[in-house]
C-alpha cells in the first residue's frame, strides 16, 4: 500500500493507492464472505476553531465464496466539529454508504444528525469521547430508521 500526503494552503489531501485486503465474516448475515479492495481519499482542513472534511472509499471484491453476492461498496463519511472551550465540540460524522449491487431502491443510506463530544485525560492518556444520533432519512427496505453512535478513542502518543 502506498500513501501519499500532500498539504495545500491549510487542506490536508491523504490517498491510499489500495485499501488493505479485507475478508467480511462468513455469516450470511454478518458478512460477505468476499476479499475487496478499493482506493480511499480523505481531504481535511482545520481553520479554528472548525475541523472539516471527507473521507470517500470504493471497495470490490476479487475473491471469495463464489456462491455468495459480488460486492460493490461506496462509503463516503462527512465530518465537521466546532471546537469549544475546555475539550468539549459539537461533531457530526454521518457515514454515507451505498451498494451498487442490490436493486435502486436498496442502494443508499443517507443519515442527517450530529452530537458532543470532549477531549480529556486519564492519567498521562488522551481521550476523546463522542456520542451522536442519526436519522437515516434514506434507507434500504431492512435498514434502520435511527442509529446511535457512542464512541471512545484512546489517543496514543507518537513512540521514539
Amino acid at each position: 500500500m502506498r500513501n501519499i500526503v500532500r498539504t495545500l494552503q491549510g487542506i490536508l489531501l491523504l490517498t491510499l493507492t489500495l485499501l488493505p485486503l479485507r475478508c467480511a465474516l462468513t455469516d450470511d448475515l454478518l458478512g460477505t464472505g468476499k476479499w475487496s479492495i478499493g482506493p480511499s481519499v480523505v481531504v481535511l482542513t482545520m481553520p479554528t476553531p472548525l475541523v472539516f472534511g471527507i473521507l470517500v472509499r470504493q471497495l470490490w471484491s476479487f475473491a471469495g465464496d463464489s456462491d455468495r453476492a459480488h460486492v460493490s461498496q461506496f462509503l463516503a463519511q462527512v465530518f465537521v466539529n466546532y471546537n469549544l472551550p475546555k475539550g468539549w465540540y459539537l461533531t457530526s460524522s454521518p457515514v454515507i454508504t451505498a451498494n451498487w449491487e442490490p436493486d435502486s431502491d436498496n442502494t443508499w443510506t443517507i443519515p442527517l444528525g450530529g452530537g458532543v463530544g470532549r477531549l480529556f485525560r486519564l492519567g498521562k492518556l488522551p481521550i476523546k469521547a463522542q456520542v451522536q444520533a442519526f436519522y437515516n432519512f434514506e434507507r434500504p427496505e431492512f435498514g434502520p430508521d435511527w442509529s446511535l453512535r457512542f464512541q471512545w478513542t484512546f489517543l496514543l502518543p507518537k513512540l521514539g
